[in-house]
């Protein structure tokens, strides 16, 4: 029987449009940073890699986003 990934959430912020969530994979046993940009109309994601602090990429997924070169994905039209 295939694991079913359970994702929770840990923290969310949301500023000037921006909203970065910070995930955890239960069954992967992984974090990732998620990132919508509703002015640019733009999303990406951000696992964060080990040793890293999650917290730094929660609160920098830019910096880090810029420094790995992470492709940037337009949003979805709402239905």
């Amino acid at each position: 029987m295939p694991a079913t990934d359970l994702i929770r959430e840990l923290d969310h912020r949301s500023a000037d449009g921006i909203d970065v969530w910070l995930l955890w994979n239960e069954s992967a046993d992984r974090v990732v940073i998620a990132v919508v940009d509703a002015k640019s109309g733009e999303a990406f994601e951000i696992p964060v890699r080990d040793g890293e602090r999650a917290l730094d990429v929660f609160h920098h997924p830019f910096a880090y986003a810029a420094h790995r070169r992470v492709e940037r994905r337009a949003l979805q039209p709402a239905a």
